[in-house]
């Protein structure tokens, strides 16, 4: 692998649930070079919940920051920093609980990081170099979930209307979109919104390029 003496690019891509995050992060991924970005998924650091009952994990609230193992994000994060490989971890929604495997990923020259809340934590906000904001209205980011929620995460339709009424929306409300004052970039129309996604693309591989440079 080669090794980068200078120090990583850090994105970080926050909005809400189902703004379109992911769309853009992967646009960012695909267009940049996935060889040369680590991808790091908040939601991959969910606390680890084994520890109590099913249905009290049910009720937990999993749109506020206390939801997410952040000491271990800023941890691995920082090892990416200094050029080391981290073991992501691995979160199973069914079950609401960290599994046993870990995803290896080596560390390159832009760290791309994304999740709801990732502009709501200052330790991890400080460490970003360029922060979007993906937007989107609220009745297509939670027809988005809705669905995301059915096929991938095993969910009813009766839970994701209650979890979104009791957690998401008034958490939303509470920290998402503040955050969004702490933007450098905010995309509307999220991963449809191909004209912003050519000026981010092109304004990282001007900044990759100019790291690069400095540190030949």
């Amino acid at each position: 692998m080669e090794q980068h003496t200078h120090r990583p690019l850090v994105i970080g891509v926050a909005g809400g649930s189902g703004s379109g995050k992911t769309t853009v992060s992967q646009a960012i991924l695909q267009r940049v070079g996935p060889e040369r970005i680590t991808f790091l998924q908040h939601d991959s650091y969910y606390c680890d919940l084994a520890h109590l009952p099913l249905e009290q994990r049910r009720q937990m609230n999993f749109d506020h920051p206390n939801a997410f193992d952040n000491a271990l994000f800023i941890a691995q994060l920082d090892t990416l920093l200094r050029g080391e490989p981290i073991a992501i971890p691995t979160y199973d929604f069914a079950t609401y609980t960290r599994g046993a495997a870990t995803v290896a990923a080596q560390p390159q020259a832009v760290i791309l990081i994304e999740g709801i809340l990732i502009f709501a934590d200052a330790a991890l906000r400080e460490r970003m170099d360029i922060k979007l904001f993906v937007d989107a209205e609220s009745d297509v980011r939670f027809i988005r979930r809705l669905q995301r929620d059915l096929v991938e995460r095993g969910r009813s339709v009766d839970s994701v209307i209650e979890q979104y009424l009791k957690t998401v929306r008034p958490m939303h409300q509470e920290f998402v979109e503040p955050s969004k004052r702490d933007a450098d970039i905010i995309i509307p129309r999220g991963g449809l919104n191909a004209i912003a996604i050519d000026m981010i693309v092109a304004r990282v591989e001007r900044m990759i390029a100019a790291s690069a440079a400095g540190a030949g």
